[in-house]
């Protein structure tokens, strides 16, 4: 049985597999039902390690031991397969979520902070600086960002990253507005992005750019800026700057204080 890598790959990845379980796991399915030795040598496993990914694979619910000499194993289908896995990885990011809630509160925290409040006062604040990989890691850090805003978020941002604020940061929006920090958000307007203008518009002061760029600066002091087109690269591989500068900082938000003034608001919320 000759089995694709690109297949074997994508199985790796898509069921939390190694490569040894998914070729006895696809070897398996091909037979049906068969032994041991038979699925090490069809998958070309050694037959050492056979009897341990199989025992594995049973554990996982991707297959069931047959009582008898020889012990054979079944297949389970692909289809309940699917269901096993999804409710396995519900179960385990269910009891992971228990567990960090529970360290909420207590030393564990408190001897975490106080490592992380040692460490930050070492460091000189031109350290504070990082390159983010993935849109993913990007928002992630851009909430942690926007939840220490004290006093103002300027934001420019495309058409597209309009709408992705709108999705992704709006409960953060309402919550920073309630402090009563002022937020600015400057976007090319496009029928595409009517609806998230207006939606964001309830939270902060949006007006229309003529310019594409991307980037956020917190309190004058702190900035994420992307150096990527949006339209032009996947999001797997986006990729910002965070920087902790407040001359930099403070000198691209004046720089965006001159575009703010001629922008326009949307039409009927000026």
């Amino acid at each position: 049985m000759v089995v694709k890598d690109d297949f074997l790959a994508k199985l790796r990845r898509y069921f939390n597999l190694n490569l040894y379980e998914v070729k006895i796991w696809t070897a398996l399915l091909s037979r049906g039902v068969s032994t041991a030795g038979e699925l090490s040598d069809i998958a070309n496993v050694p037959r050492s390690r056979s009897y341990d990914i199989l025992e594995s694979l049973e554990k996982k619910g991707f297959a069931i031991t047959k009582i008898g000499k020889p012990i054979k194993y079944v297949a389970v289908p692909p289809e309940e397969v699917l269901e096993r896995v999804k409710k396995n990885v519900a179960e385990e990011a269910k009891g992971m979520t228990l567990r960090l809630e529970e360290l909420k509160g207590t030393e564990v925290i408190d001897e975490l902070k106080s490592l992380h409040t040692q460490g930050v006062e070492l460091i000189e604040p031109s350290d504070l600086t990082g390159s983010l990989k993935g849109r993913h890691n990007l928002y992630n850090h851009l909430e942690l960002v926007l939840k220490g805003a004290e006093k103002s978020v300027t934001i420019m941002t495309t058409a597209q990253g309009l709408m992705r604020k709108t999705e992704g940061l709006k409960p953060i929006f309402e919550k920073l507005k309630k402090r009563g920090v002022k937020i600015r958000i400057s976007a090319p307007f496009t029928k595409e992005n009517a609806a998230a203008v207006k939606d964001l518009s309830t939270v902060a002061e949006v007006k229309n750019s003529a310019t594409n760029a991307r980037f956020t600066i917190v309190d004058g002091k702190e900035m994420v800026f992307m150096i990527l087109d949006d339209k032009e690269v996947h999001p797997t591989y986006d990729v910002g700057i965070w920087i902790n500068s407040p001359f930099f900082a403070a000198a691209v938000e004046e720089l965006h204080d001159l575009a703010w003034k001629a922008m326009k608001a949307p039409a009927g919320l000026k």
